[in-house]
């Protein structure tokens, strides 16, 4: 509890996997996933028999907290995933866009998403210039995996390199790519999203000057590889998501507790940095500062900073944390019951339940090869005709808090946006991000903001939650 005397206090080809470890959702998983040499000469990972966290349409309060996995055993997990994840996605999705060959770079401390999104758990960044190279022969054989660096990379690539020989990094790339004469060269450069713009234009300049000229008119953006290999989400990296959204909405239930908060004495600052004291104390990273903040009766807006949390007060927050790869991204809300209340006031009650209907119209206008601009018109057009007044901001999540992927709004944009262009595919996973404004009887008419934002995934067909969602206003005793 923090108080005066502060205490201590975030349907495709690519459907192929299971899980492992401490729950026997893991084991099955890790069972599937057939692993390279490098991969399977690691320690092996414990198992504990726990039950399954199962996709959910409603969240447990105050749920408890998962085993958090140890370093190593994150790393074995990690490992194997990326390498069914190469194995799988990357032949996929280079023949969907018809791709031949794609070539990625990166250099240390200046990785680009999807390379560092590629590095195995043990290499934690690129090394000097790290270049790896994808390339499909065709006719149904295997992609090569090939990695243009003086260090090995856990196996998954082959080294394609010797310095001795050619002391030229990029000299040594356009020799491979000349012997294996492809048609269509994608490299990471893009307009429209970050994802896809890693190829800064001093190693351009110098591929380039490298690359033989017949080769020029054969470079493509790799703009759509790039947004399809980290939007994409495989059976095992969803096995694994419940546990992970399930360790986030444990902590969150802390947070809004009387363990954490003392209503006249705690504020909300004290709170957001509680989370981090937590998350330091569980070897977890937030992949953004906490917020909190109150509505209160009589207050306009967002009340944040130094104010003390008192009866009466709806509090919000948004929270995120990164684990074995994933990310996940929740807003939630509780109220702090006055003396002799037993519940929120209906109006705060219903402003959640509208809230929920907002989620439920967006989750129906999600279709595969419907632009995120087409589901976010369809999904205000709805909660518009029945009565409710929402704004939606809607982003994939997944090896990012801010997923790549067509968002689907913006908080500051409720128009069409050359960011929602993109097609929604299957197996991928979002935030369902959105709020509702009501007036509150109780509250003398105020309008009222009910944010709320849950993980959920589509399978092509249906969006559901991953570890369910908040149907209820969460209750802090004053006394």
């Amino acid at each position: 509890m923090i108080g005066a005397q502060e205490q201590q206090g975030k349907g495709s080809a690519m459907r192929h996997m299971g899980q492992t470890n401490r729950n026997s959702v893991m084991l099955a998983a890790l069972a599937a996933i057939a692993m390279p040499p490098a991969i399977l000469s690691a320690a092996p990972v414990r198992a504990e028999e726990t039950a399954p966290i199962a996709m959910s349409e409603t969240e447990q309060a105050a749920p408890a907290l998962p085993p958090i996995l140890s370093p190593r055993e994150r790393a074995a997990l990690e490992n194997r995933i990326l390498a069914e994840r190469l194995d799988t996605i990357i032949p996929a999705i280079m023949r969907e866009q018809g791709i031949d060959l794609w070539l990625l770079m990166a250099r240390e401390y200046f990785e680009e998403p999807v390379v560092a999104s590629m590095l195995d758990a043990e290499n934690m960044h690129a090394r000097r210039r790290t270049i790896l190279i994808f390339h499909d022969p065709g006719e149904g054989r295997p992609v090569e995996r090939l990695t243009v660096s003086r260090y090995g990379l856990g196996g998954l690539f082959e080294p394609a390199w010797n310095p001795d020989e050619q002391p030229d990094q990029w000299e040594a790339v356009a020799a491979l790519i000349a012997a294996r004469d492809p048609e269509k060269i994608a490299i990471n450069t893009s307009d429209l999203t970050q994802f896809g713009d890693g190829m800064t234009l001093s190693q351009h300049r110098l591929f380039m000057a490298a690359l033989p000229e017949r080769f020029h008119d054969r470079v493509v953006s790799g703009e759509r590889l790039s947004v399809r290999w980290l939007e994409t989400r495989t059976p095992a990296e969803m096995a694994l998501y419940p546990g992970i959204v399930r360790t986030a909405h444990a902590v969150i239930g802390e947070a809004f507790s009387r363990n954490v908060i003392t209503p006249g004495v705690t504020t909300a600052e004290q709170v957001q940095w509680w989370y981090r004291d937590r998350l330091i104390g569980l070897g977890l990273d937030p992949w953004f500062h906490p917020s909190v903040a109150i509505q209160r009766q009589g207050r306009e807006g967002m009340i944040e900073g130094e104010e003390v949390i008192q009866p009466g007060d709806l509090l919000w927050t948004d929270f995120g944390i990164t684990y074995l790869r994933l990310n996940t991204d929740t807003q939630h809300l509780a109220y702090v019951l006055k003396p002799g209340e037993t519940e929120a006031p209906a109006g705060l009650r219903a402003g959640l339940a509208n809230s929920n209907r907002v989620q439920d119209f967006l989750t129906r206008a999600f279709a595969v090869g419907r632009s995120g601009n087409e589901a976010l018109a369809i999904a205000r057009a709805d909660a518009i005709a029945a009565g409710l007044d929402p704004s939606i901001y809607t982003h994939p999540i997944g090896h990012h808090g801010h997923g790549a992927g067509p968002s689907i709004g913006f908080w500051d944009n409720q128009n069409p946006d050359p960011r929602g262009d993109g097609a929604i595919n299957a197996d991928t996973a979002w935030s369902i991000e959105l709020t509702s404004y009501a007036s509150v009887p109780e509250w003398g008419g105020q309008r009222v903001d009910f944010r709320t934002e849950e993980d959920a995934f589509f399978d092509g067909e249906t969006v559901r939650f991953i570890d369910g969602r908040q149907t209820e206003i969460t209750l802090i005793p004053s006394d």
